[in-house]
């Protein structure tokens, strides 16, 4: 009689009211919500975008549970189909009584990640090489459901350590097993620590620590596969080639396919993407109107520099007509001159002659020139107004100087072959004579 054993769970299976609490299914879930939690981290730190692998995981969690679920029926078939059935062949959907395979999970699971990563333009290779320690970690959880269902054991064994198994579950009394499903399960967790620190040490990116996670697990697989009797493909036997077991041989092909990606792609550069680069509001199309088309009512060009402390009118070749104010000008006359009209605008029919200025001298004996084609004044102290023939006239007040007389400057330039049509006249007062 043994001095110590590993006792299994009586029960694996628990009821909240009519609602069947499974422990496995509570493995395989906690394992699912530690891998996730993990990969996450690790994708933050990586610099991709906060929730990402949780929305990956939705697809990858159903294509792996379908995945799993299929190798498993395909490599025991025997066990629900044929003459020697011990099971009705819609049992094949209780996934909840076990039977997953590791392999057709991460084959099936893969896909419905390539697809949710292909959507969002990430590459893949991130992506694995992030949720690599994740998965082992979750694997090691989720073996501890193989403990509650009694399955998963190895061949029988004398050391402390040794697993009690019911006789409705293939075992014998007073005799122990193997716990394989406990090796596997601290290969597992050794696993993951081990692909996080390799992961930092040596930078492995482009898939190479997913591979390294490949190689890692069937190696381990290879040999804990060697110690369990139950059987795989078959009914009472476990179904072998060559003397070895059908999940040997899988993990003796997927070891040496994870080397050779290993070893090819160490020289392998490039970026790869972790974040889509997010467009600003400054980098989208006004939906309102064009690009340089000016908003309603205020006049100003949707392409206008905010902060700009003027308006400048523009003309038909869009540049500033050539005596239009700039932005911070201050006002150049004496606080003796003062406006003596309002500024106004009107549609004209027509328009100044280009090169035509209307110059003047004021009491000072100071040229007072620029008006320009448009009637802006340059010094920014005359108001200007334009009749409907197209005449510009200038004027200003000096009253508050009784030695000098009004000054009247008026100019009227009319261009030959004048075209008829309306055409916008802008009137920019600038300075302290602006209200």
């Amino acid at each position: 009689m043994p001095l110590a054993s590993i006792p299994s769970p009586s029960e694996g299976v628990w009821y909240l009211g009519i609602i069947p609490i499974r422990a496995y299914a509570l493995c395989i879930v906690l394992g699912v919500i530690v891998a996730v939690w993990l990969s996450e981290r690790r994708w933050r730190a990586r610099g991709g975008q906060a929730g990402t692998i949780v929305d990956i995981a939705v697809p990858a969690v159903i294509f792996g549970l379908i995945g799993g679920r299929l190798y498993h029926v395909i490599t025991d078939w025997q066990t629900y189909f044929g003459s020697r059935a011990i099971k009705e062949p819609y049992q094949a959907l209780f996934i909840w009584e076990g039977g997953l395979g590791i392999w057709g999970a991460i084959s099936l699971g893969a896909l419905g990640v390539w697809l949710a990563v292909r959507k969002r333009g990430l590459s893949m290779s991130a992506i694995a090489d992030t949720v690599a320690p994740g998965i082992a970690f979750a694997q090691g959880i989720g073996r501890w459901g193989n403990w509650f269902n009694q399955e998963l054991y190895g061949s029988p064994t004398t050391l402390p350590w040794g697993l009690e198994i019911d006789v409705e579950h293939g075992g014998e009394p007073g005799v122990l097993y193997h716990p394989t499903f406990l090796y596997e399960s601290l290969w597992d967790v050794a696993l993951g620590f081990l692909l996080i620190f390799a992961g930092r040490r040596f930078a492995l990116h482009h898939g190479r620590l997913f591979a390294l996670y490949v190689a890692g697990y069937t190696l381990g697989r290879f040999w804990i596969e060697g110690l369990r009797i139950d059987p795989v493909g078959g009914v009472d036997h476990a179904v072998e080639f060559l003397g070895l077991r059908i999940n040997q041989w899988t993990s003796i092909v997927l070891f040496v396919l994870a080397l050779v990606y290993f070893f090819a792609t160490r020289n392998k550069t490039g970026e790869e993407i972790v974040a889509l680069p997010e467009s600003g509001p400054d980098d989208e199309p006004d939906p309102a109107h064009g690009a340089g088309q000016a908003d309603p009512g205020t006049g100003e060009s949707s392409s206008t520099t905010a902060g700009s402390s003027s308006t400048t009118a523009e003309g038909p070749s869009g540049e500033p007509p050539s005596g239009a104010s700039s932005a911070g000008d201050g006002d150049t006359s004496s606080d003796a001159v003062k406006p003596s009209a309002e500024a106004s605008a009107a549609d004209a029919s027509g328009s100044d002659a280009p090169g035509s200025d209307a110059s003047g001298t004021d009491a000072s004996g100071t040229d007072a020139s620029g008006t320009d084609a448009s009637g802006t004044d340059a010094s920014g102290t005359d108001t200007s107004s334009t009749d409907a023939s197209g005449s510009h006239t200038v004027g200003s007040d000096t009253a508050g100087s009784p030695a000098q007389g009004d000054d009247v400057v008026s100019a009227a330039a009319q261009e030959e072959g004048e075209q008829a049509g309306p055409v916008e006249a802008e009137t920019v007062t600038k300075g302290k004579n602006s209200r």
